[in-house]
């Protein structure tokens, strides 16, 4: 069964633009796993503008669900993810500019740092995974630094479905199953994330190498109209029909 990761930082953007300890993220988690998720992400920027230290140390300590924990590769986001030992590591490009992360990591431009800084984590016991683009480039550097896993950016198709340039977004999604068989071939366990919803997760769940999808800003949206449980459900819900 293709898992469901649900990204609950902007449970923390909503309560931190009122400075208020509601709606809390960890209660969100719990929501979630009732709800049918198989695992929680939470991304601890640089700038800590959604989830913070506090709300680490509280999933680290209170939730049940697989704790994915995106971060930059930093000093600093290795030294906390070293302490606390996730189940799972994703690196991603973090610009404090942009609102949302905005393409896939550099990896084969980058790719003795990253495989420094990912080795002290392989170690430490958590799965190690890379959020990039699905050019060959990018996964087969991410096969030689031995990741654990990839995550595919599944933005561009998204924004293509919702702009309507139907070719072009089938010229993307062909590219990311090109890239999932790829990363298959290659040894990799393939996750997929970024702007999916209701409507586009259909041809994405569809693929058959991939093992997880992370879903976040879409589920806490149509949570304000279906509840969370109702959300995180009829997502689980169209993943299914579309591996069946």
């Amino acid at each position: 069964m293709l898992r469901l990761g649900v990204n609950i930082d902007h449970v923390a953007t909503i309560r931190n633009a009122r400075g208020t300890p509601w709606p809390d993220p960890l209660r969100a988690a719990r929501l979630a796993e009732a709800a049918g998720a198989d695992g929680i992400t939470a991304h601890l920027r640089e700038d800590r503008r959604h989830i913070s230290d506090a709300d680490i140390d509280a999933l680290m300590a209170h939730l049940t669900l697989p704790l994915n924990l995106e971060m930059a590769a930093t000093p600093e986001m290795q030294a906390i993810a070293l302490r606390h030992r996730p189940h799972a590591v994703c690196i991603v490009p973090e610009k404090r500019e942009e609102r949302t992360t905005e393409g896939g990591l550099d990896v084969a431009g980058n790719e003795a740092m990253l495989a420094e800084f990912i080795a002290p984590l392989r170690e430490s016991g958590s799965r190690v995974s890379l959020f990039i683009g699905h050019e060959p480039a990018q996964i087969e550097a991410a096969a030689r630094i031995r990741a654990a896993v990839i995550e595919l950016h599944t933005g561009a198709y998204c924004d293509l479905d919702t702009e309507g340039r139907h070719d072009a977004r089938d010229r993307e999604l062909a590219a990311l199953r090109e890239g999932a068989t790829l990363a298959a071939r290659l040894g990799l366990e393939v996750h997929a994330g970024h702007g999916l919803t209701f409507d586009n997760v259909g041809p994405i769940a569809a693929i058959p190498e991939l093992a997880e999808l992370n879903i976040g800003h879409f589920l806490i949206a149509e949570s304000v109209f279906l509840g969370l449980d109702g959300a995180i459900r009829e997502m689980r819900r169209c993943m299914d029909a579309a591996r069946a």
